[in-house]
């Protein structure tokens, strides 16, 4: 990447006039998706400095922070009707929910910056479809583009079967961009083949939470406001969920027990504060952590018998709904047979009989305390003087499920739950959310025809980077997503697309259609594949050096879009200015293919806007807790669009599931609740028995167990941990406050490319020091044993799928990952751990951790990568104190 300029704030920006249009939008980042307002009026004009003559409606200069204010990083000049407009992006100061008085984070206070402007960075903006003709990507109209991905597509699927055409897809994305997608994919080509951004399948996150009946966005903010405790595994909302942290978690005086091997601002401010308790765990043994506070909780009998009584399946209820059929989903395998699921007295003994869960031997496993692991069970479950139990609220993310996917889910879900929460009023367990909630699917059982089998030949999610390691993807199109940088054995992955694109003598020489679709005919007859990419930016390496077909999207601002945040607040993200060059939304890519591949003789992809796949959309929202249908009908009944119906909201916006009360529409606070039981169903509503009880057949939760020498993840976690003889340390990943996901708007933006140029790795003084590494050293991390999983194992036992058989079999590649990175030493690291910047496409992080997924579950083991660091040099940040600052994150 190249070294960015150093950034100069201008020092004043231009006030929106009082008659400047005033849209509604939310930020495009983290899951919070705080509220902004967007003040738009044309180049040439400006508003006074008096409250009478700008739309802000405040005297100027002020030194309201929070109040009508405006930074040069929140203001931009875009075009819009083809005439050139400023735009002002501010958090809006009278919102009441998610943001209150406009509060905001470091990358919603750069939103304008990322609107694209040809006087800066984001001139880099892919702006026309382009195929790639003699290795470099040429400009075509959108017909010719589509024309040959229809035609090599209707080849593929004739001759290899929908098996071998792919989509690596977003999920983040809006409803109507992720609706249209798996309509294309999942229903009308019916491909198996599918997996979203951040996983290997078309699987769920934190499963266990699942199982357990447990939805993973089930609580409201003001759960996290109201309760008394909140127990954060794998978290740290602060850097990722800015404004949930101080808005609504910071204020008051509940306690903070931070579970994570790296001290983050967040964790260090309270400690600091006196009401923090950090746990810097060992990578993977969460699991140990959760049995070992349940023990003490048991032990000394805290546990909220009334909550567990009442909501607690018993033994009958657990078994609710089973017995017939073949048990044929992953859910029904994992809870029916003995292993994980149990009642609330087999849970008792089981945690009682557990080696791991004794205090002592956890402390050793975990890395972590004793004292400190008995204080964090007094602190959420200890009952108070008058006999009552703490409001504890226990929230999991990436550092929790991403290392051990199943047991650290489920034993985390039956931890709070004995404790008594899960569906009440600052008493919830929920995941604080990464991306907002864009992925409302279209359906399609295209995943029944997945190869791959759980024991006893019942249904396991698609592994789609399996597929492609072993040849079979003929055609694959990545649309919103790095895949390369985002999965594990990174290295090896790459390899292997460029392999069957870049490197098949098999090249498109000249923009003749049916030349064309001849080259890339012998390229997929011997065994390469054909790649289309659809994104904002050029993405390394999938549309920079693989891709034959490159499709330029138009995303936040440049189309009227919905979506949901981490507690399903449904709102608008309003248009406001015009797309750059012939860029468009995923939703309309999507119809002019299948409308190529003749899939709309039914009309079904005859969309004129966005309103219009957000309304068909509806439909299959209705069973879910993202369900807004009660908004579209009414929307009908009232003779306007959706879209326009919930533009009204503003702001606020409603949580679904949306219903309907007295004719009014209502929004659902929180899940699993009781108190949302109304009676009587109105209108479109459809009552779902997430709103008022656990998502089980029986309508309450099960405990699920968590045996730590389970061989589908001890015998793995045994070969991946550091080796102490080659000096190697834990290498996991994570975010900074400063910058979201791959970067790729933080990179365009002058102010955040300069804070974090390059990526980096915090490293504990200790393991600085063995290789002579200073902050602002070039450091290259290698493991030369990156495991990697073959074949297509078919599970009839259950030792068919632990890592001992699998490799016995054949089915794991040993491989050598490496990455190079800027050092951050800090004793903000538990020693023996590294935090590596997650998700750096030119040099991904993910190239040391192996690709081998929980058979549990099929997800990957992010967190557990590992590596030896060594030194390679300095960067040009060391002695620089303009750009990338080196200090560390445990400062208050």
């Amino acid at each position: 990447m190249s070294k960015p300029d150093e950034y100069l704030s201008s020092n004043s920006v231009p006030l929106p006039p009082q008659d400047a249009d005033v849209l509604t939008t939310a930020c495009d980042y983290c899951t919070v998706a705080c509220g902004y307002k967007v003040y738009r009026w044309p180049v040439g004009k400006e508003g006074g400095a008096k409250a009478s003559e700008n739309a802000l409606g405040a005297d100027f200069p002020h030194q309201m922070m929070m109040g009508a204010w405006a930074s040069p990083a929140q203001h931009n000049v875009v075009s819009y009707r083809d005439q050139p407009h400023h735009v002002v992006v501010i958090a809006d100061k009278d919102a009441t929910v998610v943001n209150p008085g406009g509060n905001h984070s470091i990358r919603g206070g750069t939103l304008a910056e990322k609107c694209y402007n040809p006087s800066n960075r984001t001139r880099e903006r892919l702006q026309h479809p382009m195929i790639r003709v003699n290795g470099k990507l040429t400009p075509v109209s959108w017909d010719l583009a589509t024309e040959v991905m229809a035609d090599i597509s209707q080849y593929i699927i004739a001759k290899y079967g929908e098996h071998a055409w792919a989509v690596k897809s977003h999920s983040y994305q809006y409803f109507e961009n992720v609706y249209a997608i798996t309509k294309l994919a999942m229903t009308s080509i019916g491909t198996p083949a599918f997996a979203w951004h951040d996983k290997c399948s078309a699987t769920n996150d934190a499963t266990g939470l699942d199982d357990a009946g447990i939805d993973s966005f089930a609580s409201s903010y003001e759960d996290w406001a109201d309760c008394e405790v909140a127990f954060l595994s794998g978290v740290d909302p602060y850097e990722t969920k800015t404004t949930l942290f101080t808005s609504h978690m910071m204020p008051g005086d509940k306690k903070f027990v931070f579970v994570t091997p790296h001290m983050t601002m967040g964790v260090a401010w309270s400690v600091k504060a006196g009401r923090g308790l950090w746990l810097p765990i060992i990578p993977g043994t969460d699991t140990v952590l959760h049995m070992a506070l349940a023990r003490i909780i048991i032990e000394n009998d805290w546990q909220d018998q009334p909550f567990i009584d009442k909501w607690i399946a018993n033994s009958w209820e657990v078994d609710s709904g089973y017995g017939r059929g073949t048990r044929n989903t992953g859910w029904q395998w994992r809870t029916t047979w003995g292993t994980w699921q149990s009642d609330w007295q087999d849970y008792r003994k089981f945690i009682l009989a557990q080696e791991e869960s004794k205090l002592d031997v956890a402390a050793q496993i975990t890395g972590l305390s004793a004292d400190d692991i008995r204080t964090a069970a007094e602190w959420i479950a200890k009952p108070k003087a008058d006999g009552s139990h703490p409001k504890t609220s226990f929230m999991c993310e990436k550092g929790n499920y991403w290392s051990n996917n199943y047991m650290n889910s489920a034993s985390f879900a039956s931890l709070g739950l004995i404790c008594g929460s899960g569906n009440r009023k600052g008493r919830m367990i929920s995941r604080g959310g990464g991306h907002q909630r864009g992925g409302l699917s279209a359906g399609g059982n295209s995943g029944w025809l997945s190869p791959e089998k759980y024991p006893g030949r019942r249904k396991k999610s698609f592994n789609l980077d399996l597929w492609l390691m072993e040849g079979n993807i003929r055609f694959a199109w990545v649309i919103g997503t790095t895949w390369v940088a985002a999965m594990m054995g990174s290295n090896a992955l790459e390899a292997k697309m460029r392999s069957l694109t870049a490197e098949s003598p098999h090249q498109i020489k000249s923009l003749d259609r049916a030349a064309i679709f001849e080259t890339l005919k012998a390229r997929v007859d011997s065994g390469g594949m054909v790649m289309a990419n659809s994104d904002l930016y050029p993405v390394v390496p999938v549309g920079t050096d693989f891709a034959d077909i490159v499709y330029p999207v138009a995303s936040w601002g440049e189309d009227n879009f919905t979506r949901c945040n981490s507690e399903r607040r449904l709102r608008l993200y309003s248009k406001f200015y015009d797309a750059p060059g012939e860029a468009k939304p995923d939703w309309w890519i999507v119809q002019k293919f299948a409308q190529k591949m003749g899939l709309d003789k039914d009309g079904g992809y005859s969309w004129k806007d966005s309103n219009d796949v957000f309304e068909e959309a509806a439909r299959f929202s209705r069973g879910g807790v993202l369900n807004y249908h009660p908004l579209a009908e009414k929307a009908k009944a009232s003779g306007i669009k959706a879209q326009e119906l919930l533009r009204g909201y503003g702001t606020t916006g409603i949580q679904t599931p949306i219903r309907e009360r007295g004719g009014e529409l209502v929004g659902t606070v929180r899940l699993h609740d009781p108190d949302n039981d109304w009676g009587e169903i109105e209108g479109s509503t459809v009552h779902t028995k997430a709103l008022v009880a656990f998502n089980t057949h029986s309508g309450k939760a099960i405990l699920l167990k968590s045996p730590w020498q389970y061989a589908g993840w001890i015998q793995f976690y045994e070969a991946i941990k550091p080796r102490a003889a080659k000096g190697e340390v834990w290498v996991t990943n994570g975010r900074v406050n400063e910058t979201w996901q791959s970067g790729f708007d933080d990179r365009r933006k002058p102010y955040l490319s300069q804070r974090w140029p390059e990526g980096f790795i915090f490293i504990n003084p200790e393991d600085a020091r063995k290789k002579g590494i200073e902050s602002g050293d070039y450091v290259e991390v290698v493991n030369d044993t990156v495991y990697i999983q073959t074949g297509q194992p078919q599970g009839v036992l259950d030792a068919d799928l632990t890592f001992n058989q699998l490799m016995a079999d054949g089915h794991i590649k040993i491989t050598t990952g490496r990455f190079k990175t800027i050092a951050v030493v800090s004793d903000e690291m538990r020693p023996g751990v590294c935090q590596a910047n997650f998700n750096v496409p030119s040099s991904p992080a993910n190239a040391v951790v192996s690709a081998v997924p929980d058979p549990m579950t099929n997800n990957y083991r992010y967190k557990l990568g590992r590596g030896v660091l060594n030194k390679v040099g300095e960067s040009p940040y060391k002695h620089n104190f303009t750009q990338m600052s080196l200090k560390p994150r445990n400062i208050v």
